[in-house]
């Protein structure tokens, strides 16, 4: 049996673990035999000094092996799944799950919870009256059988070392380790069976990854450990730097994927963008396209013609969720707006700049976002942007709108606002948010595109 110190002073001093110490140390971890101070120490040699390819290969497996590894075999045609680092207004799971299943590609989905400034696929869904994300493994099995999508949490059964592990470095300033974060990603998506995977890793001021040197280096790292384990992927760079879409919040991010899912692209043009793209690539690994262009021409199809939405409906159904929100999103409870954001004097020309981390963070104030794990969300909170960069905009124009049940801070949530907004008399240069691909070991840039 390996001496727990002695593989700690060995990752401290630069040294680099075999396979069967890290998968003999993730076991014991897992089981209580090693203490979080110790792990909390070979969390940390690790944060500093790095984790070889063979290090976190071995790692992902042993987090993967901690619990059960989903067989889907039985389940017709290829399963391929995404996972998006996250960002502020990102609901394209909303969209992209039900699209590329009613294309013909099973989506088995297991999401996450939102935390600090970005939002979490599970809350989003929650905010549908009704809707359960706690399936079990059978009902999961059972549903993507039938519908071919299923949206669900993380459960015990499913890595059970990734949730200690990420526990443990929440509080321990290892959150940020390339290595650590790639490993604590795989283990999770390899377990639930998918045989195909696609990476949205976003960089910029509303991402984790600010930096896109750095957002590089976790998309290289995502799909060189995805296809070491057999499993083909591909990853696209995109820009985080502004909100995506124009609803921030739970339930207002659910309207706007219905009005994706409705083929309504109107104002959402950069969300669409997105969506396409990487539909594309699932559609292709899937196997379904000849190409991920011809995946993105089927994907926007789906889109226009309801059968995305169709699929949609019937997976909350499935699911429990309350279908008649869905046709007519107006009827939900609570959803009155709080009351509106507008442009100052100073605004003449254009909106120049919007700050993704600001808006972010104004959205958890209103209550659509948590701090640490265990506060609750307000499922109707957040804002629904009217004007964003590049729009045109006047003294008094409608900025946007908010939804909140603190109505006696509103004062403040429209000064946080105004303070995340920049004007100037000319407009700024058109952005494509696909900053680019990476496969086959092998970047590749993009020019920008129509989305529609």
């Amino acid at each position: 049996m390996p001496n727990v110190v002695e593989l700690i002073i060995t990752k401290r001093d630069g040294g680099a673990l075999a396979p069967d110490e890290l998968r003999w140390l993730v076991a014991a971890y897992t089981r209580g035999e090693v203490p979080d101070y110790q792990m909390s120490a070979f969390l940390m040699a690790a944060f500093l000094r790095g984790l070889s390819e063979a290090e976190m290969d071995a790692l992902t497996e042993a987090m993967l092996h901690s619990g059960r590894v989903l067989d889907l075999s039985d389940v017709p045609g290829r399963t391929v799944d995404k996972h998006s680092t996250g960002g502020v207004g990102d609901k394209v799971s909303l969209i992209l799950a039900p699209l590329v299943a009613a294309c013909g590609v099973p989506v088995p989905m297991i999401s996450g919870r939102g935390l600090g400034h970005t939002g979490g696929t599970l809350d989003k869904l929650e905010a549908i009256p009704g809707l359960r994300t706690d399936l079990s493994v059978a009902a999961f099995r059972r549903q993507l059988r039938e519908l071919g999508v299923v949206m669900i949490g993380q459960t015990d059964e499913i890595a059970p070392a990734d949730r200690k592990l990420y526990a443990l470095r929440d509080v321990t300033g290892t959150i940020e380790s390339i290595p650590l974060i790639a490993a604590s990603i795989l283990s999770k998506k390899l377990a639930e069976g998918a045989e195909a995977l696609v990476f949205d890793v976003k960089c910029g001021r509303g991402a984790f990854m600010r930096r896109e040197s750095d957002a590089r280096r976790l998309a290289e790292t995502l799909v060189g450990i995805a296809t070491r384990a057999g499993r083909p992927a591909v990853a696209w760079l995109t820009d985080m730097n502004v909100p995506l879409g124009r609803a921030v919040g739970n339930w207002p991010e659910v309207v706007e994927s219905l009005q994706a899912l409705r083929g309504d692209f109107t104002g959402i043009e950069d969300l669409i963008e997105v969506t396409l793209t990487l539909a594309g690539e699932m559609l292709w690994l899937g196997g379904v396209a000849q190409t991920p262009e011809d995946g993105r021409r089927q994907a926007r199809q789906a889109l226009q013609n309801g059968q995305a939405f169709t699929r949609f409906c019937a997976m909350v159904q499935a699911q429990g969720g309350d279908v008649r929100v869905l046709e007519r999103p107006d009827t939900r409870p609570d959803t009155e707006p709080a009351g509106e954001v507008r442009a100052p004097a100073e605004a003449q020309g254009y909106v120049a700049d919007l700050d993704a981390r600001a808006v972010g963070r104004l959205a958890v104030q209103l209550g659509a976002g948590r701090r640490v794990k265990e506060d609750p969300v307000d499922p109707t909170a957040g804002l629904v942007l009217h004007r964003k960069p590049g729009d045109p905009v006047a003294p008094g124009d409608v900025l946007a709108t908010l939804y909140t049940r603190q109505r006696d801070r509103l004062a403040d949530f429209q000064r946080a606002l105004l303070a995340a907004y920049r004007f100037a008399e000319t407009p700024p240069p058109p952005r494509s948010l696909l900053l680019a691909r990476y496969a086959e070991n092998q970047w590749t840039g993009v020019q920008p595109s129509a989305p529609s």
